[in-house]
């Protein structure tokens, strides 16, 4: 089964990303895999301290993840799988891709404001000649609408 691979983080631009992914899997009988990357920056504290904001970050996670999930079983019929790592998220999610062989399409939303598309788009599209997997980049300000006519 082909999956895609959607990451999951606090971006306005992931929302739609999320919604393509499900979507996609839906009409392609594929499944869908949720990556979220937790920064190593937010652990630089004393060891007990670094362990409960670790746990505190996974528990956003999957309070997060299940908003989402609830949506592409409900509206979708796709079960969608959590995966969490930590480290820097480009490598992460590069080392993630090379780790599960099912994943066939990386889905990344892009930002809309004057910045540019954001940082994984930009840093992801610059690495994106060495990824086995095509990216798609969905528009962060397209229209629930035009997602559905376009999947």
């Amino acid at each position: 089964m082909r999956k895609f691979l959607v990451v999951l983080d606090d971006s306005r631009e992931c929302l739609n990303a999320m919604r393509f992914a499900a979507m996609r899997a839906a009409h392609t009988g594929g499944g869908v895999t949720v990556l979220s990357v937790i920064p190593p920056d937010e652990f630089n504290h004393w060891i007990g301290v670094a362990e409960v904001m670790r746990e505190e970050a996974r528990e956003r996670i999957h309070a997060h993840f299940e908003v989402f999930a609830k949506w592409m079983r409900d509206k979708q019929g796709v079960e969608p799988e959590l995966a969490i790592r930590e480290g820097d998220p480009v490598p992460q999610i590069i080392e993630h891709v090379q780790s599960d062989t099912e994943i066939g399409v990386l889905v990344l939303g892009a930002g809309t404001d004057k910045k540019g598309p954001g940082p994984l788009v930009t840093q992801l599209t610059r690495n994106s000649g060495s990824l086995p997997i095509p990216i798609t980049i969905v528009p962060g300000d397209l229209s629930k609408e035009k997602l559905e006519e376009i999947t």
